[in-house]
């Protein structure tokens, strides 16, 4: 008979289930430590991937390739501007940005102000920020009702304004805020859209907060010209948001006579950077989890050895009287390889489940509205990999028991009390 018949005989799968249940606790403990190893490891990768979800989720709508630019104070004095004197972002400089730089693919110009917003009997003080089109794709809001600005309301300065949901709640707080009359400044604008914003990371403010109208509109409304507060973009595919920064820095030094050697002028934020470093904590979190949770796997599979160990030394007189009867050196290597493997494997599955549904019960509860699930959970072959890693390190802590059993010699094993 060959070694793969007699894995796969009945008689066999018979003597294991018998084997492993003469002693119920040492069994139960050794395949709880296994289903506890991969639990602990599937779980603790589970969770690694949940918490960098729950993180990401704060970032989401915003996006992670973008930087911004802010006109500061002067540091050193140059050409008869003396330290501490201010210079204006224009529009122009923009433009001038735009055509300079290849690796810029969405950008606009912001300004802002902080002022009164009413409704029939209704106002409040809010954040009113006047953007181009673009800045919608850099700092992405979720449309509640109604729509987004776009580039006919630019070029023709509508006074068309997105509010806020917020501001609607307070403003309109038992009507539909979409096309409704609002006044801002000397001037009435009509609500197109009323958005919110998933991120929780922001330029210049909240979105549900705050008042957006186009550019051009605001410029003239408050009487800002081409002066701009400051200058927000994203990279192109393939690209670095700091690729872009030497040009910027040139073209804004040249135009507004600010020393060289001057970077203090100008406040640059590179949040892709920023957020690479959030993804190397992520990366750090995910190596810790499988650190521990291998840790955990191995204590199981030891626990393996161990049993097997002890099983071969109580059998010892029962494979020298099978010896002594013909069975095979390796037909005693299968049986003790056989009991390896069903402890192994039965208790790695059952492991894997039980951290699959804890992992779908995290993830139900850390549920938001709006927001995709924070991603507490192992794929299947993720799962797979577990299982059968444990598989694999279970049949060799089985191994060298199996091989101290086939050389059990038949004369000296019928000596040994059972």
């Amino acid at each position: 008979m060959t070694m793969k018949n007699r894995l796969f005989e009945i008689e066999n799968w018979r003597e294991i289930m018998v084997v492993l249940s003469r002693n119920k606790t040492r069994t139960f403990l050794t395949a709880f430590g296994i289903f506890w190893g991969t639990a602990m490891l599937a779980i603790l990768l589970g969770a690694a991937s949940g918490a960098t979800g729950l993180i990401s989720r704060k970032f989401e709508g915003f996006a992670t390739n973008s930087g911004a630019l802010v006109p500061l104070a002067r540091q050193m004095s140059y050409k008869g501007f003396n330290e501490g004197s201010e210079w204006n972002l224009t529009q122009y400089d923009i433009d001038l940005i735009r055509q300079s730089c290849p690796a810029i693919e969405y950008s606009s110009g912001v300004d802002n102000i902080n002022t009164s917003v009413k409704a029939g009997k209704e106002s409040m003080m809010a954040n009113i920020n006047g953007i181009e089109p673009d800045f919608l794709k850099i700092v992405t809001p979720y449309i509640v009702e109604g729509r987004f600005l776009n580039e006919a309301d630019v070029s023709a300065a509508r006074k068309v304004c997105l509010i806020g949901k917020n501001v609607a709640s307070r403003l309109f707080p038992t009507a539909s805020a979409v096309g409704q009359q609002v006044t801002i400044g000397d001037a009435n604008f009509i609500v197109v859209g009323v958005v919110g914003q998933d991120s929780q990371v922001s330029i210049n403010g909240r979105v549900d907060d705050g008042v957006i109208m186009p550019i051009s509109t605001f410029s003239s409304l408050f009487n800002k010209g081409d002066h701009r507060s400051f200058f927000a973009y994203t990279s192109r595919p393939g690209t670095k948001v700091s690729d872009s920064k030497a040009q910027i820095y040139r073209i804004i030094k040249s135009r507004h006579n600010i020393n060289p050697q001057d970077d203090g002028a100008i406040w640059f934020m590179d949040f892709a950077e920023q957020f690479e470093k959030v993804n190397m904590v992520f990366f750090g979190l995910a190596i810790l989890a499988f650190f521990i949770g291998f840790s955990s796997l191995m204590s199981g599979v030891i626990g393996v050895g161990n049993i097997m160990w002890i099983i071969v030394k109580e059998r010892t007189h029962e494979f020298g009287i099978r010896r002594a009867i013909g069975a095979k050196p390796r037909d005693i290597t299968v049986q003790v390889l056989s009991e390896s493997i069903v402890l192994t494997l039965v208790s790695g599955v059952l492991g894997v489940c039980f951290a699959a549904g804890v992992l779908q019960l995290l993830d139900k509860f850390t549920a938001e509205p709006n927001l995709a699930p924070a991603g507490f959970q192992i794929s299947f072959g993720l799962a797979v990999a577990i299982v059968a890693a444990f598989f694999v390190l279970g049949s060799a802590a089985g191994t060298l028991p199996a091989v101290k059993a086939m050389k059990i010699k038949p004369i000296e094993a019928l000596r040994t009390k059972s």
